[in-house]
């Protein structure tokens, strides 16, 4: 049996837009790594999607199996209902978070990935760990700059 990468990400944003952060962990049998960073000014679900592409970039090898779990209807259903295959033939026209889903196809065309999605504060325990470390490096920082949000708040597009 071929093991699989198993990441459980949040995103949360103070005020949406406000300061923000993400948190994921990720499993490989034994091994857990977490992930966490705050960001000044950003949104919650560009810090859902954020938690994800993290993740990725994370990873040191390629062609892995990888299983994500996320509170995040926008993230999953983006994915799995191949929403993001139809604003990439668009080119994003009209769409938020450009920037971002596009890192996100960039990275993920590397694996086998499936997103779940799993009820946010609830009973899974490593649902609530990453909420746990988002809502902390929200609150806390150190704080980056979300570049792509903090643009396109400044130069927003319309059509």
């Amino acid at each position: 049996m071929t093991e699989k990468l198993i990441i459980y990400t949040d995103g949360a944003s103070r005020g949406n837009p406000g300061p923000g952060g993400y948190g994921a962990v990720l499993i490989w049998g034994q091994k857990r790594k977490e992930l966490s960073q705050g960001y000044r000014r950003t949104t919650n679900n560009r810090m859902e999607l954020m938690a994800v592409i993290a993740s990725l970039k994370a990873l040191t090898k390629t062609g892995l199996n990888i299983v994500v779990h996320s509170d995040s209807s926008y993230v999953v259903n983006a994915v799995e209902k191949r929403w993001l295959q139809s604003w990439l033939r668009i080119d994003f026209k009209g769409k938020k978070n450009a920037d971002l889903w596009k890192e996100y196809h960039r990275l993920s065309v590397a694996h086998n990935i499936k997103l779940v999605w799993v009820k946010g504060h609830a009973d899974n325990v490593m649902n609530n760990r990453c909420d746990a470390l988002a809502t902390a490096a929200a609150d806390n920082g150190p704080w980056l700059v979300d570049q792509g949000f903090e643009y396109e708040e400044q130069n927003p597009v319309f059509g």
